[in-house]
């Protein structure tokens, strides 16, 4: 019995482990774009600082994509500094 509890809690450990290495890796992926027109071709509505940011500009066609890291990458193309890069 106290082989199988082992078992259970040294997998149970292994998922996590492997959990937390993925959240880190997505952290990596984010890109660095040269222009809004090669970020409008990944993400459509642009990239938001949140998914409560607002758009100072009016209405938009598409929804911008929330991510804070990404867009911290790519803050040098908020051009109106509304929270929203490239917003379309």
């Amino acid at each position: 019995m106290l082989k199988k509890i082992m078992v259970a809690v040294l997998s149970f450990g292994l998922l996590l482990s492997f959990t937390q290495v993925d959240t880190h890796t997505a952290d990596a992926k984010t890109v660095k774009y040269k222009n809004c027109k090669a970020l409008n071709k990944v993400y459509k509505g642009g990239v938001a600082k949140s998914k409560n940011t607002k758009n100072k500009g009016g209405k938009t066609k598409y929804k911008p994509y929330a991510s804070k890291a990404l867009y911290l990458k790519n803050k040098h193309l908020d051009r109106d500094k509304d929270g929203i890069a490239c917003e379309r």
